[in-house]
């Protein structure tokens, strides 16, 4: 099956693969740094309604337009967003440039999923904006009000979730769902991780990127200017520039305008390109230009650090012991919440379940057959052994808390309420169907951002653009 395809595996919402999937940096960035509104408050030699010059057309794109009011909004936001991380502000002009850019490409993106049927539903929207506002340790209420106090429109927040979520899931079946890795290629990766000279843990490293791109076919001149962006990117950051300024001002990368940084990978989930690049620098030096298919690609080493502690769902090294992990044989009923069924009434009812258990009243396999929205109900629940980074953290968390034989109180994750019971525990050498699955999803993380850029760059490539107006 591959992991990508889904957020969960075995047919069960609780396990799940960790690719990063739907990460709310966006969002959240949204709710703490949005902007305020630019409207004067009302007083007796104000009028009640003030003029406003008419919105314009900045760019068609294919079939639909990007007004001056949506760029102005997004500008807005971003200038904030910056502010708020600290350091220089990148020339306007430039970072114009870039989100304007960056909007063509989304409006792209969001036409081709349009096009090919993907939606999310209302509920699933629901479901992921209280997780933001529980992320923020905010009940819906206060989050709304924040919200509003920070300027942003609800319906507007909600519409930018709801377009991430989407693009999100076009680029899981564009790209990740196309990343085809081959038998040789585990092997050959698990050949170099038992033949590592050194018993030592992996190194981590946060990398910042500043990706120029080239257009797919690009004439020698188009190449020749690229490269001189590029080379004078490094000048500026070798004379002392803001990394995150210049990555505002001159990235074409998904991350440009959020400064640039990756976040911290071990080596065996970069690009081996990055990994040449980077391995030897010390901490805030720039690597030599990289150029790969994508275009050129300015790096530098923001930090870097050696594992003390095997990471969950992290390759096994070539020492026995890193290949021992802990493994949790557990049940859970599962109450979904949707439009019809509240949180309130999902807790009361597994509460209500859980004092059947303690009275012995029924089994927890009599109760999940009957009960759970799980496709393990048939099983009684069962799920099976699972592997630390099996399923997602809430779940995880209150299962390696419970002693064995011990029911849950209900606990609540991303797929509604749970009761769960850890039947055993063994510590056990990792099998090596399950090191050949870990070697395919750290060679696909590989090669995931090398794929999403050429994706990216071909469908700004096909996309019909005409300026109408040199206003930005």
């Amino acid at each position: 099956m591959n992991i990508f395809s889904s957020l969960f595996t075995n047919q069960s919402p609780v396990r799940y693969a960790k690719s990063g999937l739907i990460l709310f940096s966006l969002a959240c960035g949204l709710m703490t740094t949005a902007i305020a509104q630019n409207m004067a408050p009302a007083n007796a030699s104000t009028p009640a309604v003030q003029p406003r010059l008419s919105d314009a057309i900045l760019v068609v794109v294919n079939n639909e337009v990007i007004t001056r009011y949506e760029f102005l909004e997004r500008l807005k936001v971003i200038e904030t967003r910056l502010k708020s991380q600290g350091g220089q502000m990148p020339p306007i002009q430039q970072l114009q440039r870039q989100l304007l850019e960056r909007m063509i490409v989304e409006r792209a993106q969001l036409q081709q999923a349009k096009e090919s049927g993907i939606k999310v539903d209302d509920a699933s929207l629901d479901r992921a904006v209280a997780r933001i506002a529980e992320q923020n340790k905010l009940t819906m209420p206060e989050f709304r009000q924040r919200l509003e106090q920070d300027g942003m429109v609800y319906s507007q927040f909600r519409s930018e979730i709801r377009n991430e979520m989407i693009l999100q899931r076009l680029r899981e079946r564009e790209v990740d769902n196309k990343i085809q890795i081959s038998d040789a290629e585990i092997d050959a990766y698990m050949g170099a991780q038992e033949g590592s000279a050194t018993a030592a843990a992996p190194q981590e490293y946060n990398i910042g990127q500043i990706l120029i791109r080239v257009p797919e076919n690009a004439s020698p001149q188009q190449l020749a200017e690229s490269k001189r962006r590029a080379e004078e990117v490094i000048a500026q950051l070798n004379a002392g520039g803001d990394f995150a300024k210049l990555a505002a001002a001159y990235s074409d990368g998904t991350d440009g305008l959020t400064g640039g940084e990756i976040g911290w990978r071990t080596q065996d989930r970069l690009p081996q390109l990055f990994i040449d690049a980077v391995g030897n620098l010390q901490q805030g030096q720039v690597a030599p230009l990289v150029k790969s298919g994508n275009g050129f690609h300015v790096l530098k080493l923001l930090g870097k650090r050696t594992q003390s502690v095997m990471r969950a769902g992290a390759a096994p090294s070539n020492t026995a012991a890193a290949a021992t992990v802990k493994q949790t044989h557990a049940s859970h009923i599962l109450i979904k919440v949707n439009q019809v069924v509240t949180e309130a009434d999902a807790r009361r009812k597994l509460t209500e379940l859980k004092q059947r258990l303690d009275n012995k009243a029924a089994t927890f396999e009599e109760l999940a057959r009957l009960y759970s929205n799980d496709f393990s109900a048939s099983k009684g629940g069962d799920l099976g052994w699972i592997y630390p980074g099996d399923t997602v953290p809430e779940f995880e968390r209150a299962m390696d808390a419970l002693p064995i034989g011990q029911v849950s109180e209900p606990i609540q994750s991303p797929f509604g309420y749970h009761l769960i019971l850890v039947k055993e525990r063994k510590a056990d050498d990792v099998s090596q169907e399950r090191q050949r699955a870990v070697a395919r999803q750290a060679i696909r993380e590989q090669k995931q951002e090398e794929a999403t850029q050429d994706w990216l760059r071909q469908v700004r490539d096909r996309a019909y653009v005409e300026y109408r107006t040199e206003e930005k």
